[in-house]
């Protein structure tokens, strides 16, 4: 660039700078303009924020804020916790379990996976879960727990009729083809054919695919391409382009309905591996589009090796399951396979009943999946002399072996006060979920340990100030890392619990997987065929996948619903719809239709696992070689970021490695010194980097 194209580039900035400043302040005022209106409608007597929020294009919480009044009942009450009694400072030494009278924690009104407040049910109605409710920025939320007195009945037993059982069908296969929509390849069984896609919408696709195959295609995966990311450039979000491309028109096609056992209809709207379901308008043809991204990431695979990958996979999962099929997703394909291990003999052959409503809701609001933090400065260092991902092979395979079990039990505070040390130990080292005040020692200079609810929906922090103290919820085994941690032990006060015998539920299933996923390791590792090995690997990751998003969906969240409305007709969207898109003809919208009677919703056994993985990040020990790994076994100020299950350090570690699930792989090595981290974007280039830097060493 020369003196004057930089002169002219620079005049050029300036006015895209004046453009910008133009854009915020007509935002600022039409911001202002839409927040008048929904303060004039909530004059109205009988205003109502589920009416006012799609017309505003905000979530009810989002209206509640700017017009209180329109806040149901329950949103009125003061909702500040009450104020703690000073602590007398603990010595170091043995852990400290202090179990105190409960005192009643006020609760957030039920709301919906979005936090959003629907009307109070009637009286009569059995008391639910309470969600907490929409904070103000930079405000924590205020976890829920358990209602004092006449609750038990309701909230500890199951849900009448509601069991996981032991399938008395065949699944049935679907006739299944691989498509790369870069370049039109399409593999079917051998054989491959080249397509033209057009415009790569999903009407061209269908098309295409049925001129080639007529018949019998029920699932089309894309394995490269994006489609649905073709206009994204013209929508402010991913998710906005995706819907749009979903619910474009697709001549002689419409919008399945579902068929049969499959209760899986409509489109599901995802950013990045979104599902496309359709029914042939003449005929029975059903057919779902989908992301072979769901069950691995593929690295420029073509699409015959993906499909190499998949029948891979099915040998290898019917040598332990006769019945096997492979469905659309990992999580459906893991979940089936469960209930294949249900015994049908002894003392789970009626099943395993679900939990009852309040419980699930409960654990939906209070339990968190994978740990992710970065820890930036003055935690530690501006430069960091070296980068080092390890991350923990199949972890949550390592966390299947014990599982809850049975009717649970509620354990006040005053009830742990009654125990004996040993009994109360045993009971934290136990399956259970704990109410619990956390306070870090006065001399803390690690990590943080027990997860706390931070600003936003299903947030999580981990406070490591010394000298802190929090309210939250954890499991047995995050609590027992709290007491007996290598360094110092924290101060724990039981406030409430629900406590489970231990069970094996799951052990046979993740057995099986974890069987199979060692054989396709060791085949990928070893096959002379560079493409039979590359299309192992890639099934020992949907291996991975399908144990990871199966306890993943036993949780069972609330469901959300995803559907569009033409602009002509808004007043027709559904009272509790959420819009998340809209352009000319029509709006896109979501809303919560809570929990489904799913017979295989056990969110216990996913919350048991998670803080097992979560604990096993800070320290696990390694009984062979009589050694620990984790977090809390490196130096202060070492420990740069927490990602689900891998950890990101300053400087290498001799971590024993036997390829087991749980251990901690060498992932990447960057040497520095590097600037630190400051967004999750910075640490993921980073990241990239090492490992790409960490497989040249190892080819060189």
């Amino acid at each position: 660039m020369d003196a004057q194209s930089y002169n002219a580039t620079l005049a050029d900035l300036r006015t895209v700078r004046d453009n910008i400043k133009k854009t915020q302040t007509a935002l600022a005022k039409l911001e202002a303009e839409r927040d008048k209106r929904i303060a004039q409608l909530a004059t109205h007597d009988k205003a109502k924020a589920e009416r006012i929020a799609p017309a505003a294009g905000l979530s009810l919480a989002e209206v509640v804020a700017r017009a209180p009044e329109l806040a149901p009942h329950s949103l009125a009450a003061d909702a500040t916790p009450a104020p703690e009694p000073a602590e007398a400072d603990q010595p170091a030494g043995a852990p400290h379990i202090e179990p105190r009278p409960h005192v009643p924690q006020p609760t957030a009104p039920p709301t919906g996976p979005t936090g959003e407040t629907p009307q109070a049910p009637a009286a009569p109605a059995a008391p639910t879960a309470p969600v907490a409710p929409a904070t103000e920025e930079g405000e924590p939320r205020t976890l829920p727990s358990i209602p004092e007195g006449g609750t038990d009945d309701a909230w500890f037993a199951h849900m009448p009729g509601l069991a996981s059982t032991r399938p008395n069908f065949t699944q049935q296969a679907r006739s299944t083809v691989f498509l790369d929509t870069d370049i039109g390849v399409l593999v079917h069984r051998q054989q491959t054919h080249h397509l033209d896609l057009g415009s790569r919408s999903a009407a061209d696709i269908l098309t295409a695919v049925f001129h080639t195959i007529p018949e019998g295609v029920e699932r089309i995966y894309i394995t490269a391409g994006d489609p649905w990311h073709r206009d994204a450039d013209r929508h402010p979000y991913l998710r906005d382009a995706v819907a749009a491309w979903l619910n474009a028109p697709t001549p002689g096609w419409r919008t399945d309905t579902g068929r049969g056992r499959d209760r899986m209809a409509g489109h599901f709207v995802h950013a990045r591996n979104p599902v496309g379901r359709y029914q042939r308008e003449s005929g029975d043809s059903h057919v779902e589009i989908r992301s072979v991204g769901e069950w691995f990431d593929t690295d420029g695979d073509d699409p015959a090796t993906i499909r190499d990958a998949f029948v891979l996979l099915w040998q290898a999962l019917r040598r332990h399951w006769s019945d096997a099929v492979i469905m659309g997703s990992p999580s459906q394909t893991g979940r089936d396979l469960w209930t294949r291990t249900i015994p049908t003999r002894g003392q789970h052959a009626d099943g395993f009943p679900v939990l009852s409503e309040e419980l699930r809701g409960l654990l939906h609001a209070t339990a968190g999946q994978g740990r992710n933090e970065l820890i930036t400065p003055p935690r530690v260092p501006d430069q960091l002399p070296q980068l080092v991902e390890y991350d923990r092979t199949f972890a949550y395979a390592k966390h299947t072996w014990k599982s809850p079990a049975g009717i649970p039990r509620r354990i006040t505070a005053g009830t742990f006060a009654s125990w004996p040390e040993k009994e109360q130990i045993r009971a934290l080292y136990g399956c259970g979920h704990w109410h619990v005040r956390a306070t870090v020692p006065d001399t803390w200079n690690h990590v943080g340990l027990l997860p706390a609810p931070a600003p936003g929906d299903r947030a999580w922090h981990y406070p490591a100030q010394p000298g802190a103290t929090f309210t939250t919820w954890a499991g047995g085994p995050e609590l027992h890392t709290a007491l007996t941690n290598p360094l110092q032990p924290w101060k724990i006060e039981i406030l409430d619990g629900i406590l489970w015998d231990d069970g094996k539920p799951l052990d046979d299933w993740a057995k099986k997987l974890k069987d199979i996923w060692t054989n396709l390791t060791t085949q990928a590792q070893i096959h002379g065929d560079p493409g039979q090995a590359r299309a192992a690997h890639l099934a020992s990751r949907a291996v991975r996948a399908i144990l990871l998003y199966g306890i993943g969906s036993f949780a069972q969240r609330p469901r959300m619903v995803t559907g569009t409305t033409p602009r002509t007709l808004e007043r027709d969207l559904p009272p509790d719809a959420e819009i998340i898109g809209f352009d000319d003809q029509q709006i896109t919208w979501q809303r919560p239709t809570g929990f489904s009677r799913d017979p295989n919703a056990h969110p216990e056994w996913a919350a048991a696992i998670w803080s097992g993985a979560r604990a096993a990040l800070l320290s696990q020990r390694h009984r062979d070689e009589n050694t620990y790994a984790g977090a809390l076994h490196t130096p202060p100020g070492t420990v740069i970021a927490f990602r689900t299950d891998a950890l990101y350090l300053t400087q290498p570690q001799n971590w024993p490695y036997h390829h087991q699930p749980g251990d901690y792989l060498l992932r990447g090595h960057l040497t520095g010194p590097l600037p630190t981290p400051t967004t999750e974007e910075e640490l993921l280039t980073l990241r990239d980097t090492g490992r790409a830097t960490h497989t040249t060493r190892q080819e060189a």
